[in-house]
Formats: structure tokens, sequence, C-alpha cells
């Protein structure tokens, strides 16, 4: 199968490049950058373009078997300010309806299957929701990154339309040696501050919020099932089964560190340190991944205690 990828060179493009290339597909990467091929470390054939604006790029996708669109610029990238947050939207926004309609020209495979279009988003679509147990059947929350979650996977539910099969996966706090949520964590556990992240006002309720994560390997697992599953619709939550209270991830965070986790952090420090994207960190929901399950899906890390241990020992 030759699979076109977008994103390839961010947190998790290169570990599902190296996952194609090993079961045999063949990968087509658009990427910005000249030495994208060094950067992902794999025999790709590199496309020269910017999903945000359209271009000659657009033409390869008919080329292409399947789809697999995790371009958008980094939440951790830099402190939010207006114009970074209409970045944020626009990379999603713009570049998904680009890449649908690059896929529209040509949304049949070979054999007149519809070709799968597999389409990241976010947790963030749920918004703040406290103890709630949340679905993919839930409905979306109110604040800025759910209203972007939400005009991402309307622009790719386009597709539709066109006769693809489109797969929007709704990615939890992704657990990854090389970046991500943990990154900005990792300093004060190393240097033996880290604890529960505060989001009230009452110390007795600091680290209650969940946080519902995904071990790098099950993120990747759970895109492989969209790409390869013809009854994998809609949006499905890539997140484990076992969401921990931010209190109990800092214990596990700590354990795998072999650093003490009990001095808490009061979420304005975040606030301060970060600016808003401490939001991400400081609130949460519990996430199911109810479809996830029902299509077969296996988790290999589904207890937060394993997946950090198992972190924590990457090189």
């Amino acid at each position: 199968m030759r699979v076109f990828v977008t994103g390839g060179t961010g947190l998790i493009g290169p570990r599902l490049i190296r996952r194609l290339k090993s079961r045999g597909d063949d990968v087509t990467l658009l990427s910005r950058q000249a030495d994208a091929w060094e950067r992902v470390g794999q025999d790709v054939t590199v496309v020269a373009g910017d999903p945000t604006q359209p271009g000659e790029w657009q033409d390869t996708v008919a080329e292409c078997d399947a789809v697999v669109h995790l371009a958008g610029t980094n939440l951790f990238a830099k402190r939010w300010n207006a114009e970074f947050k209409q970045s944020i939207r626009d990379s999603r926004v713009n570049g998904t309806r680009n890449v649908v309609d690059a896929i529209a020209k040509s949304p049949k495979r070979a054999d007149g299957s519809p070709k799968p279009l597999v389409s990241a988003s976010a947790i963030g679509y749920y918004g703040p929701r406290g103890n709630e147990e949340v679905t993919e059947d839930s409905p979306p929350g109110t604040d800025f990154m759910a209203s972007v979650c939400v005009d991402w996977e309307a622009a790719a539910k386009v597709a539709e339309s066109a006769g693809a099969r489109v797969t929007m996966i709704r990615t939890g706090i992704v657990h990854d040696p090389l970046g991500g949520a943990l990154m900005p964590l990792k300093i004060p556990f190393k240097l033996g501050v880290g604890g529960p992240v505060g989001m009230a006002l009452n110390p007795k309720d600091w680290g209650k919020q969940y946080w519902s994560w995904i071990h790098h390997a099950d993120e990747i697992g759970i895109i492989l099932l969209a790409l390869d599953n013809a009854d994998a619709n809609g949006p499905i939550n890539a997140t484990a089964p076992n969401p921990v209270t931010n209190k109990e991830f800092a214990k596990a965070f700590g354990k795998a560190l072999k650093r003490p986790a009990f001095a808490p952090v009061p979420a304005i420090a975040l606030r301060l340190l970060l600016g808003e994207v401490a939001d991400v960190i400081t609130t949460g929901a519990r996430v199911q991944p109810k479809k996830a399950l029902a299509l077969g899906y296996q988790f290999r890390y589904p207890e937060i205690e394993a997946a950090l241990k198992d972190i924590c020992g990457e090189r």
C-alpha cells in the first residue's frame, strides 16, 4: 500500500513511518523541509509542499492508496497569543481542507474501495469535563481547543461526500520521551520538585483533574487500525482505557524517574511559565477509547506505570 503522510517529521510521524515501512508499505511524505527523509530516517519519497497552501503536491495524493494527515502547529512551540492561536487553527483547518480537496480528485483505490483518510484530531474536542466519563458519542466543549477540533473534524468529514472513508483520531496526552506534554514537566521532576498540578484554588483539590493519556506505541497502533480496518469511521479516541488523575500520573512519573513526586505545582506557576497552553496540562477529561476497543484494538500499555517505566527507560 502506498501511503501519503503529512506531518511526518513531527512527534509521531517518524515512528509511524518506520512502522509503515517495516510492514512493507511505501510512504510518500509531504514536507516543507529539504532534509525530511533524513529526519525520518527511512527510505521515503519526499514531495515538497505546504499542506496549508494548495500546490502540485495535491496531484501526488491521487497516486496513493491512503492518506494519514498529521500536520499541525505544535501547541507547545511557543507561548500563546492571538497570532499563534490563529496559526494553530489555520494549520489544522486549512491544511485539512487542502488534503481533502486533493483526495476528492481521486477518492477511490484501484480496486474501487474508498480511499481512507486518517486525520488527526484531539481530545481537546471535549473541553474540560471534570470527573465525567466521555466517549466518542459525547458532545464537544466550548473552549478554544474544542472549537478548533470541531472545525478541524468538519473539514475532514467533507472527504466522505467525495467517496472516501474518513477517521478522525482524537488523541490524548501522548507519552513520548522525544517531546509533547512530558517535556515541560520532566525538569522539575528530575530536580526532585515535581508533583501534582493544581487547577483549583483549594490545594486539597490539586491533582484531581483527569489525564487521558496514551503511549506512543498505542497511538501508532490506533492510527494503523484506522488505516486498515474498513469499519473504522468517524471519531476514534486514541487514549488508554485507564485514564488517571494528575495526582496518580505524578506518582507514577516520579516512580519511573526514581524521584519524589510530592511537591504540588500551582496552576498559576505553569501559567506564568507556559502561558495559556498550560490549560492543556491543568485541565482534563476522563476519556474512554470506546470505538477502538469495539474494533478489537488491544493496548500494549493500558496502565500508566508500565507505560512511563517503558518511556523513561528509552534512549
